[in-house]
């Protein structure tokens, strides 16, 4: 990725920031009159300076001041960790908050007109397509038998694995068996990328990765709209690795399309009625551009933030070992099998009712989500001057964006044990899960905008879990070696998560 120290050696771009932050504080101080204003916490050339550990410095920010403004040339970026005034954005005064054109330019390359990049109309029918598919029973049934298969695929390397004691990267392995389920549940397609018999795929992957870190690079390089006419630096590459990931979902477009014009058999008939492509390919208007486009967000939804919610989930269980008992035993008593023949027979009992009933697993990787949210900040725009709830003003233009990662670690929500890794905050007295606040939990969003995927996020977690920690206690293969998340759209681990897995001695396992 780009270095931010290659870029700040140049003088040329730093004196054009410095310059552009002064012409800004000198015309709003003009222009603001008596309106209160957030208080400022920096400009953008700190968060260009604190870009490895972002999130971090941003949370820093907000414990100061709650919510708080970066200078940018042109406008101000507001970041709140305030409940009310997330609710306000997100729900109260939903219309004045959409992508916007900043945001989607930003975001354009990559998602194009898919829900996560647009608002209006585009928005909404995106919206009530995918509303109706998540819904359907059938997806859930269907879904849960592809997770419960890549589950054991997963399961099976980890079995190898623990017999010839090497350690596995435990992220890479998660974020391939999660690409796999997406594809197949929601398009229809087996790329076995777990398996590594498809390369291609593979290749798109690596890519996609690339690609949605190098956006993310970009609300914090004021020059990367140069950069990209003169395809240059950062830009460059990323333009690279979008060739790559548009060849690939073009060939999956016209694959899926294929498919569709066959002579109508069962086989495509359930297609037909089953796959989110399928949906979208009905509609009259569905150019492959737009198909892209949707691909592309469904894949990301379904792949990146599932895979980093189980990576960082199994981190926190190697950092508290009794924590990992206490879910793998409520695993064995929810499933009730006192012997186990061999995994898939296993899986087979990780049934819908026996999910339910997991109500301590539920609550960790809730616990585990609040600490380290898939989508550590989610960005706005304001589209007209406003008041927020705690008073103060945003300016029409303004990028405006709640904060899941500061917030998990917020004493004024969560008490003064709010960096504690605690899954018993969420369950009340008789150990049944308690729902908190969308708009203090903020890891699926909320009100109009909450996350369609939220229970089947939920679902393909706990099954892979409950099949994972069923046969394998899982450690860090190196206590000693930090581990720290990558700058991207997602919160990734930098360099993987390397575990090693141990059998279950408690029952006969194969």
């Amino acid at each position: 990725m780009a270095n931010p120290m290659d870029f700040l050696l140049s003088p040329t771009p730093l004196l054009c920031i410095i310059f552009s932050v002064l012409i800004v504080k000198l015309l709003s101080r003009k222009l603001e009159g008596k309106k209160r204003y957030h208080p400022i916490g920096g400009t953008v050339f700190n968060q260009l300076i604190n870009f490895h550990r972002m999130h971090d410095y941003m949370a820093d920010l907000a414990r100061k001041y709650n919510t708080y403004r970066l200078i940018a040339p042109l406008r101000s970026e507001v970041y709140t960790s305030d409940p009310a005034n997330v609710e306000h954005m997100l729900k109260t005064n939903f219309e004045n908050y959409g992508k916007g054109p900043y945001n989607c330019a930003i975001l354009g390359d990559l998602f194009g007109d898919g829900i996560f990049a647009v608002d209006g109309h585009k928005w909404r029918e995106q919206r009530k397509v995918s509303s109706l598919e998540f819904s359907t029973r059938v997806l859930r049934e269907y879904s849960s038998v592809v997770f419960r298969k890549n589950a054991v695929r997963l399961a099976n390397i980890l079995s190898g694995a623990a017999t010839s004691n090497q350690p596995v990267d435990i992220q890479d392995l998660f974020m391939k068996s999660t690409f796999d389920s997406i594809s197949e549940v929601a398009f229809g397609v087996e790329l076995d990328s777990l398996g590594g018999s498809n390369e291609e795929g593979a290749k798109f992957s690596v890519a996609l990765d690339d690609v949605s870190m190098r956006t993310l690079w970009r609300y914090v390089d004021v020059l990367w709209k140069l950069k990209r006419a003169l395809n240059v630096g950062s830009e460059a590459q990323l333009k690279k690795s979008l060739q790559v990931v548009d060849e690939f979902v073009y060939k999956l477009i016209h694959s899926r399309t294929q498919q569709m014009n066959m002579p109508r058999n069962d086989s495509v008939m359930r297609l037909k009625k089953d796959d989110i492509l399928s949906r979208f390919l009905q509609l009259t208007d569905s150019s492959p551009k737009y198909l892209r486009d949707i691909i592309i967000s469904f894949l990301v939804a379904g792949k990146d933030t599932t895979a980093t919610a189980l990576s960082w989930f199994i981190y926190m269980l190697c950092k508290y070992p009794h924590v990992q008992e206490k879910v793998a035993q409520e695993i064995k008593d929810a499933t009730g099998r006192k012997e186990i023949a061999d995994i898939s027979e296993f899986a087979a009992c990780v049934t819908e009712e026996a999910l339910e009933k997991m109500h301590y697993l539920h609550a960790t990787l809730t616990e585990t989500l609040r600490i380290y949210p898939a989508v550590p900040v989610d960005a706005k725009q304001c589209l007209c001057d406003d008041i927020m709830p705690d008073g103060f003003s945003v300016k029409k233009g303004d990028m405006v964006a709640y904060q899941p990662y500061a917030m998990g670690r917020m004493k004024s929500i969560w008490g003064d044990d709010a960096e504690e890794f605690k899954p018993e905050r969420w369950l009340d007295k008789n150990g049944c899960f308690q729902h908190p606040s969308p708009y203090k939990f903020t890891a699926f969003q909320a009100g109009l905008r909450l996350c369609l995927g939220k229970d089947f996020a939920y679902r393909q977690m706990k099954i892979f879990s409950a099949i994972l920690l069923r046969f394998f206690t899982v450690k860090l293969s190196d206590e000693r070696k930090a581990v720290k998340y990558r700058p991207m759209l997602t919160l990734l681990i930098e360099g993987g998560l390397i575990v090693r897995a141990f059998p279950r001695m408690d029952e006969k396992t194969a």
